[in-house]
């Protein structure tokens, strides 16, 4: 017989009914979370066919509404629209009388607090913004990503313990934003997650043109290595030609970039000056090596070129 204690169910809190407008990649996954946790998806609104299938698959059997009657079966309702169209998606709803005093609403932007939320606040409702720092697919691996994962939080004093157990609940990190640092705390992440994708696209993409049959399994390595070496040691890990000052390297890379991928090269510079501006900053970009290099760069690639490098 198990010695292990069962939780005793009636001490957990109580379970809210969900709802969720627009179903795109982050409304159901939240919602099939949130349902793992106890509480019970009830209705969900989407206007094209993809989130309409998506919201299928993940939530079955939880029917496909209009946003104002999904905002009449919830308690709680994830406002899952993109950025630009949620301050018109609040306005509407709260001029046509949809919000219920005390109802929770959440939204799940990262540009936003909860101001934009102000017109359903009038309304009686009780605003949340919890913003999942991660990216989504649409697919169920995505509600066992949210384990672990960071949430941007802002919320009225009264309601920061509604919304850290919320976030607790989806198996999530609670991180606590205030209200006018949301736009500079989006733009950090879409630095960080957003062109990532874009730079690892181009570079798969250069790979297969330079012949490599897998450029999958050959950047996974060296990504993996890259992104836990710069988590631990920020500017000290900075590695390669920029940072070890090898202008002729970097010149032959721009006439490479040229020849084959030129939508490639202000992309490469950019990122080569702000390279080695850190790397000079850091003390690791020795100064008379800079000035070759930072020449090579104001030229776009017109420079001596030297010794090929490699990734070191």
């Amino acid at each position: 017989m198990s010695t292990v204690q069962q939780p005793d169910l009636s001490d957990r809190p109580a379970r809210l009914t969900v709802g969720v407008v627009g179903a795109g990649r982050v409304g159901p996954a939240l919602a099939a979370s949130l349902q793992l946790a106890g509480h019970r998806p009830v209705a969900v609104s989407g206007v094209s066919d993809a989130s309409r299938r998506r919201a299928e698959a993940m939530l079955p059997d939880v029917p496909l509404t209009a946003p104002a009657d999904v905002l009449q079966r919830a308690d709680l309702v994830l406002l899952t629209v993109p950025d630009d169209a949620l301050p018109g998606l609040v306005a509407g709803l709260a001029e046509t009388g949809a919000v219920r005093p005390g109802q929770l609403l959440v939204h799940t932007s990262g540009r936003y607090g909860t101001h934009v939320l102000d017109p359903a606040l009038r309304a009686g409702a009780l605003p949340l913004a919890l913003h999942p720092a991660m990216t989504f697919t649409g697919t169920p691996v995505d509600v066992q990503r949210l384990a672990g994962c960071s949430f941007g939080v802002t919320a009225p004093e009264e309601l920061r313990l509604a919304a850290e157990a919320l976030v607790i609940e989806m198996g999530g990190e609670p991180e606590w934003i205030l209200e006018e640092n949301r736009p500079l705390y989006h733009a950090a992440l879409a630095l960080g997650a957003n062109h990532l994708v874009t730079l690892v696209a181009q570079s798969m993409e250069l790979l297969r043109t330079a012949g490599v049959e897998a450029p999958d399994r050959m950047l996974g390595p060296l990504l993996g290595a890259a992104l836990d070496n710069a988590l631990r040691s920020g500017d000290a890990a900075l590695t390669g030609p920029v940072a070890r000052g090898d202008a002729g390297t970097v010149a032959a890379h721009v006439t490479e970039l040229r020849r084959h991928a030129p939508q490639a090269v202000d992309g490469y510079l950019a990122m080569a000056r702000a390279t080695a501006d850190r790397a000079l900053a850091q003390g690791l970009l020795k100064p008379e090596l800079a000035e070759d290099l930072l020449g090579v760069l104001a030229g776009g690639g017109n420079g001596t070129h030297g010794t090929e490098g490699n990734t070191r």
